[in-house]
């Protein structure tokens, strides 16, 4: 297959670090110029100068996605910066799981504010630029967590499976111009773990990803996949797991 990456604009959300990371590095080196977003603006700048010291595009700036401007002005960012956006890779989310039980209100609304919200943001940033352009491409990060609900991850699972819920109406209100894509990721090795609160269930992710976790490089692979086909052509969800995982 021809490279239907090189030339391509792809913003990224959560880009600091993971899958992020593995998917700015990758698109990068297939000649996408990549507009970097997320809250860690040394880890950002020191990732840009990475892919460009590699010959590669990027520019970035700090973004959280629980502010709509935010997610604006990173669009806003490609557009200016490069003319055009051909690829929202709206990846940053956020996983403080724990037992009902728990009360842990907080981590619930970061969990709405981040994974859900954040999502709508970047589709309210990027839908009218695509429309006006006359193509586009979403790429949501779901989860399997929004395949099938497991004790401890109710919350988190819930904005997961709004996630695919959300992209999937998309999909069917974005005409033949448009094209959306979920990816579910199973375990990956990242530190998401770093997030929850919940001493024990903390302890039971981390053993778990320590033992069969698949690398972030395995999901950008994926993105890649999805975001080099013809423009005719639509993938509308790769479910990527370890081997391992039940």
């Amino acid at each position: 297959m021809e490279n239907n990456i090189e030339g391509k604009v792809v913003v990224i959300t959560g880009a600091n670090s993971g899958i992020g990371e593995a998917t700015a590095l990758l698109l990068a080196e297939r000649g996408a110029k990549v507009v970097l977003g997320a809250r860690g603006l040394d880890r950002l700048k020191a990732l840009a100068a990475r892919i460009a010291g590699a010959g590669g595009e990027a520019a970035y700036a700090r973004t959280d996605v629980k502010r709509r401007e935010d997610l604006t002005a990173l669009v806003k960012l490609a557009c200016e910066r490069y003319g055009k956006l051909d690829v929202l890779f709206s990846n940053a989310g956020v996983m403080p799981i724990s037992p009902l039980d728990d009360l842990r209100v907080e981590d619930w609304e970061e969990m709405i504010d981040i994974n859900i919200k954040g999502v709508l943001y970047g589709i309210a940033a990027a839908l009218p630029v695509f429309r006006k352009q006359g193509f586009g491409h979403f790429v949501n990060t779901a989860s399997t967590a929004g395949l099938i609900t497991k004790p401890n991850q109710s919350v988190y699972s819930g904005t997961k499976f709004a996630r695919r819920a959300i992209s999937e109406g998309l999909r069917q209100e974005a005409g033949d111009k448009l094209r959306v894509t979920i990816i579910s990721p199973g375990f990956v090795h990242t530190n998401f773990a770093e997030a929850v609160t919940n001493p024990e269930v903390k302890t039971q992710l981390e053993q778990s990803r320590d033992k069969f976790a698949m690398p972030p490089e395995a999901i950008a692979r994926a993105v890649a996949f999805a975001i080099e086909q013809p423009a005719d052509v639509d993938v509308g969800e790769i479910i990527v797991r370890p081997t391992a995982q039940s």
